[in-house]
């Protein structure tokens, strides 16, 4: 989202960074590059995502420990869900390995592979 005048200078300011500082972690896509109008001028406007990162290095030190614990949630996020997937997996290899043994068109039924599960 842009933040309404929330200018390079302002978003810099927020960081407790230059305005130069900003221009070259984008230029280095560290930072989304700022909107432009369609004639190709800086809008000049940062979103609050922005300002964040900026900030992440103001103490001087890189914040590898704060990227490594995100990047570790999202391996658990991604882990989570495997686990998850692998579940359904073999609960439907389960239905599937049984569906040929069960009766089928009995007229009280719909399908009794439905009904049991």
């Amino acid at each position: 989202m842009v933040m309404p005048g929330m200018t390079i200078g302002q978003a810099a300011q927020a960081a407790g960074l230059t305005r130069k500082a900003v221009r070259i972690y984008e230029a280095k896509g560290l930072l989304p590059r700022a909107e432009r109008s369609a004639a190709g001028c800086r809008l000049g406007r940062r979103r609050a995502a922005d300002v964040h990162p900026l900030g992440a290095r103001r103490g001087g030190t890189a914040p590898c420990d704060a990227v490594c614990d995100l990047l570790d949630a999202r391996i658990a996020e991604i882990d989570a869900t495997i686990t998850d997937f692998l579940a359904l997996r073999q609960a439907l290899v389960e239905t599937r390995r049984t569906a040929d043994d069960r009766p089928c068109g009995e007229p009280a039924t719909v399908c009794s592979i439905i009904e049991d599960v």
